[in-house]
Parts: structure tokens; C-alpha cells; sequence
């Protein structure tokens, strides 16, 4: 008997703060935001048939199936494209594609679609919450399909740093669709007129030598909104983890976890850098630096290509790069799988499985990539004669890929979402408060924290 998902593990669901490839959810501000889109009824399963002419004059039953997805802009404009071009392909699946808002609005959606018995067959999950969907029985294991169709899927040709979250508990849940990591994004243009080489920074020290410059200039070095993506980059760099190795206690209240609450204090209250909370922080960041009043952002790599639309109609030069390095350089994956649902006929998961397997093929991780910057997430795509080209006429989209040398696997626990937020919290009052002490605040987090991880 399916498990029905818990009145707990969906308010770890509905409180889960992405982006991206980072903000809300882990990655909320490394994403383009979007308003939610109407869902209309289906049958069990999120799909349903229609008659189709078949060549000998006898009607046949086409398979309708819904997709659910997240983010507007550019994201939603690539989504829709290849929807429309799977569904031109054949005459067998339709895919209705429905838009529904941020990461944390479609999890909460399909949760209650699930619980209605009418979820979408196929949806875009972020990836730290494969673990709590895929443990509840939301998801349908697709190690069979993937499998039987071994030759044609070839999961060894997904780049290995993006598999990391596909797996819960040696099951696979979801193949990379559009996977991000946080990078550096550089006005060149202000950093060349603040008498600064556009080559840095690279390091946290040469960071805050470059904001103490750019504030002379009259200038704020960055705009960085309070994000769980972000601060995962920073411990990573640190040489820290978020999480014991077993999952079942804190490990962000590490000497490692603590340097970067410290480091962005001290930045902030010495004006070098701008730290705004509330559920516009991120829109104020991308404002900030679209305007020229901030010198960096730290971004999604799903973003580059709207971001070098800004650059250009604003007249700036835009370069990106690693995030600067403290011991060494490091980031957080982040993005969405796409997944499958439970609790569908054979004919629907058939249905369901050929969408995701042309979604998320060679072809169109060179399109989504090239269209976004999300990440191209097979090895053939990187090594494709289309994006050599592209990545020599823009430098910008190659360099989330050379970074994913650095890239770590975002934790899956079932708890995590819930104490991500905790985190969030944390740091916001180590940073606003002037009498709080950033260790003290993270100690703070770390015995909430174990309380829900030793569950």
C-alpha cells in the first residue's frame, strides 16, 4: 500500500527555501521567477486519452499526460519550446505542460495534486527534495526503465557531479534535466573604471580588497540576498560540510559554517557589501546589479543568458566566473530533475518515460543550455561540436561547466528542507543583529537542527 505523505514531511515540502543553479527555496533567487499557473483536473495520474485516426481507419487512444513545471522568463520559454517540439515528434503522447510558480509552489502543488489522486505524470522536483518525494512514495522508481533502455538513455553519459541527487537509496528518481550552479557574475565595465583587473576576484581576500575599492567609488561590491545555496557554497570553499556524513546531525556550526557568517558581517557593517531580507532580497540583488550600483551578484548559471540580454541593453560588459576561492573553490548543485510519478498504468509510465528520455537528451541539453545557461548535463552535449562553438563566441556559459570540478551533492535528507530554513534564519539574525555572535547564533541552529535530523 502506497504511503500517503505526512502532514510532517509536507511542511518540510512547503517550507523548502533553492537557486541556483539559488533563493524562498534553496534556489528562489538563483531562479527567474514566475506566477503560478492554472492546473486544471485529470483523471488518476495526471493523464488521460483522446482519439486518434490510425492508418487503418480505426480510432486509436493517445496518451495525454501533464508535466508540471517552475519558473517564468527564458525558463519557461525553453520548457514550452520542447514540449511543443515532443509533442510534434510522434502521434502516440501528448504532454500538456502547466506552469506552477517557484520550486517551493510546485512541490506543495503536486504534494496535494498526489493526495487528490490526480498528480501530473511527469514534473520538474529540485533536487534536494528528491529524498523527501522519493522516500514518501510520491515518485516511481525508474531504475527499470532506465535499465531496459540502457543503450538508448546511457546514464554514463550524464555528467557524474549532477548525479549525485538522482539516487535515493540506491533507487533512481530523477535524470538531470535543467541542473545549475551558483557563479560569479562581473561588471567589467565598473571594475575597470574603479581601476580594478576585471580578472579578480578569486579569492575571498581579494573580494573584500575589491569591495574597499569599489566603495571609494561610490560603488557596493555586492548585493547578496541571505541564500542556503549560496552560504552551502561557502562552507564548501571553507572546507566544511552542511551535515554529518550520516545525515543525523549539524555539521554547519564548524569552524568552516561559521567563517562565512562572520565574513559577510563584517563586510556588512562596514558597508562593503549589502545584505537584504525579506521575500524581495534576491529581486533587490538582480535590481542592484542590473542597475550598476553593485559591482557582483551571485546568480544561477540559469541566468546567463537573460543576464547578458541586461548587460547589453544596459551597457555594460558582463564576465562571469568561479565563485572566489576561501581554502579552496567549491559550490552547491542545484536545479531540477525530471521525475515520475507513482500510482500510474503501465501505458502512462511508458508514456511518462519516453517524454523524460527525449527531454533529457543529448539534443536538448544542448538547447536548454544554449537558450538559459543551465547546465549541459551529458558529457556528449560538452563535447559537441555545437557547443565548442558556442562556448568560444561565449565564455560566459562555459564556465558553470569547468566549475563543476568543484561541485558538491546538496543533502537529501528528509529533514533538510526544514533545516535549511532554520539556517537562513540563523544567519539573518547573526548578520542584523549587532549584538549577536555569529558562532553563538550557529550553535543555535545546530541544536534545532538536530533535533528534526535525529528523527
Amino acid at each position: 500500500m502506497l504511503k500517503k505523505f505526512g502532514l510532517f514531511a509536507l511542511a518540510l515540502v512547503m517550507a523548502f527555501t533553492l537557486a541556483a543553479c539559488g533563493s524562498g527555496s534553496a534556489n528562489n533567487t538563483s531562479e527567474t521567477n514566475g506566477t503560478s499557473g492554472a492546473g486544471g483536473n485529470t483523471e488518476a495520474g495526471g493523464t488521460n486519452s483522446e482519439s486518434a485516426a490510425a492508418p487503418d481507419g480505426k480510432a486509436k487512444e493517445k496518451i495525454v499526460i501533464k508535466y508540471w513545471f517552475s519558473w517564468g522568463g527564458k525558463i519557461e520559454e525553453a520548457k514550452k519550446h520542447l514540449v511543443e517540439e515532443f509533442n510534434k515528434s510522434q502521434d502516440r503522447i501528448e504532454v500538456v505542460a502547466e506552469h506552477q510558480g517557484t520550486y517551493d509552489d510546485l512541490h506543495a502543488k503536486v504534494q496535494a495534486a498526489f493526495a487528490a489522486g490526480n498528480a501530473p505524470a511527469v514534473t520538474d522536483l529540485e533536487i534536494a527534495s528528491t529524498g523527501v518525494f522519493g522516500r514518501s512514495g510520491m515518485l516511481e522508481d525508474m531504475t527499470p526503465f532506465a535499465e531496459r533502455d540502457a543503450a538508448e538513455v546511457n546514464i554514463d553519459d550524464f555528467i557524474p557531479g549532477l548525479m549525485g541527487n538522482s539516487y535515493v537509496d540506491g533507487k533512481l528518481y530523477g535524470l538531470p534535466f535543467m541542473r545549475s550552479t551558483p557563479i560569479l557574475y562581473k561588471n567589467v565595465t565598473l571594475l575597470k573604471d574603479a581601476g580594478l583587473d576585471p580578472a579578480g576576484p578569486s579569492t575571498w581576500e581579494q573580494f573584500e580588497e575589491y569591495a574597499r575599492v569599489l566603495k571609494e567609488k561610490g560603488k557596493t561590491a555586492i548585493t547578496m540576498p541571505v541564500d542556503i545555496w549560496f552560504y552551502e557554497a561557502h562552507v564548501f570553499q571553507s572546507g566544511g560540510q552542511m551535515l554529518s556524513e550520516d545525515g543525523k546531525s549539524a555539521a554547519f556550526n564548524s569552524p568552516e559554517g561559521v567563517a562565512p557568517v562572520e565574513f559577510w558581517k563584517r563586510l556588512a557593517n562596514e558597508s562593503l557589501i549589502k545584505i537584504p531580507v525579506g521575500n524581495e532580497a534576491g529581486a533587490t540583488a538582480d535590481k542592484d546589479w542590473a542597475n550598476q550600483l553593485s559591482a557582483f551578484k551571485f546568480g544561477s548559471t540559469a541566468g546567463v543568458a537573460a543576464s547578458l540580454e541586461i548587460a547589453k541593453g544596459n551597457n555594460f560588459e558582463l564576465v562571469t566566473s568561479f565563485m572566489p576561492a576561501n581554502k579552496s573553490y567549491g559550490v552547491p548543485t542545484g536545479g531540477c530533475h525530471l521525475v515520475m510519478t507513482a500510482k500510474m498504468s503501465d501505458e502512462e509510465k511508458e508514456a511518462a518515460w519516453e517524454f523524460i528520455k527525449w527531454m533529457t537528451s543529448k539534443e536538448n541539453t544542448v538547447y536548454q543550455h544554449k537558450y538559459t545557461g543551465y547546465l549541459p548535463t551529458r558529457v556528449s552535449a560538452v563535447e559537441s561540436e555545437e557547443l565548442q562553438a558556442h562556448f568560444k563566441e561565449y565564455p560566459q556559459f562555459k564556465v558553470a561547466v569547468d566549475q563543476l570540478e568543484y561541485a558538491n551533492a546538496r543533502p537529501m535528507v528528509n529533514a533538510y528542507p526544514e533545516v535549511a530554513k532554520i539556517i537562513k534564519e540563523a544567519i539573518e539574525k547573526a548578520i542584523l543583529d549587532p549584538n549577536a555572535k555569529p558562532q553563538d547564533t550557529m550553535n543555535e541552529a545546530a541544536d534545532k537542527a538536530n533535533k528534526l535530523l535525529s528523527k
